[in-house]
């Protein structure tokens, strides 16, 4: 897979922020400034990346093509989680909350998850989904999957992350909503990840697989991040820099380095021969 310059950037930024998780780890730091500087500076993975988006998108045609609207919404989304992450952070460092639920965080948090999972629907009519939903077999497989993801999804981040409990006895309207909005966007993520690379897994193919399939694992890996965080929160576990921020970090620098696989780089032309 040959890396454009914003995504080697974005990969050795990735290691930096790994090498600072672990020595935060390992060395059972909590409730320190370098964990929640840790927090703030993986935000900026999707803050930057998205804003990219937003800025490169018309080069494939805009809100004209297909392709456009994906990279777009990919890239809002991206952007929302970013400001999400850094708000979070304002809390922790200048207001000293540990963990803001509900919050003005949860402005941007929220959104954030249907905004890229649709811009990946998007983006999956650009591959070989067509082909394969023409299948019997690829009929099936996308119409009974959602319906075991769900079951697996409830366990999960049900029955597993919240104890059983969908929504708090002793919360308030906002709680009890995003309670129940970021399971529903978890599991949609989830789905449309595993949908559209499987059906589109025999027949994608080109300059952009790599990427396509960075982002769909992504999808699939917030899945799993959320599912922890509601498990540490619930159990009273959680903290800035712990095993489920990574997987959060590793989740956002995939989705970002996928998207960022679509800028276009102005290439510096070749001098003229003598």
């Amino acid at each position: 897979m040959n890396l454009n310059a914003y995504q080697r950037a974005c990969t050795v930024f990735l290691l930096l922020l790994v090498i600072f998780w672990a020595a935060l780890f390992f060395g059972n730091i909590k409730g320190t400034f370098y964990n929640d500087f840790y927090d703030f500076l993986y935000a900026l993975i999707p803050l930057f990346g998205g804003a990219l988006a937003l800025i490169g998108y018309r080069k494939w045609g805009g809100l004209s093509t297909i392709l456009g609207k994906a990279i777009l919404l990919l890239g809002f989304g991206l952007f929302l989680w970013g400001c999400g992450g850094v708000t979070y952070a304002y809390y922790n460092i200048f207001l000293h909350v540990e963990i803001p639920y509900p919050s003005i965080a949860d402005i941007f948090y929220a959104p954030s998850v249907f905004f890229y999972t649709l811009g990946a629907i998007y983006l999956s009519r650009t591959t070989g989904i067509g082909i394969g939903w023409k299948h019997k077999i690829g009929k099936m497989f996308a119409i009974i999957t959602p319906f075991v993801l769900l079951l697996i999804a409830y366990y999960v981040e049900v029955v597993l992350g919240r104890g059983g409990q969908l929504v708090s006895e002793h919360g308030n309207v906002l709680k009890t909503f995003l309670d129940i909005f970021y399971p529903l966007g978890d599991f949609i993520s989830l789905a449309v990840s595993v949908v559209v690379a499987g059906l589109s897994f025999r027949y994608l193919g080109g300059r952009y697989k790599a990427d396509i399939f960075f982002i769909l694992i992504g999808l699939g890996m917030m899945f799993v991040a959320d599912s922890y965080f509601s498990y540490t929160t619930t159990v009273g576990t959680a903290y800035n820099g712990d095993f489920g921020d990574l997987v959060f970090m590793i989740a956002m620098y995939l989705l970002t380095c996928g998207l960022l696989g679509f800028n276009k780089i102005q290439e510096p032309e070749a001098a003229p021969a003598d």
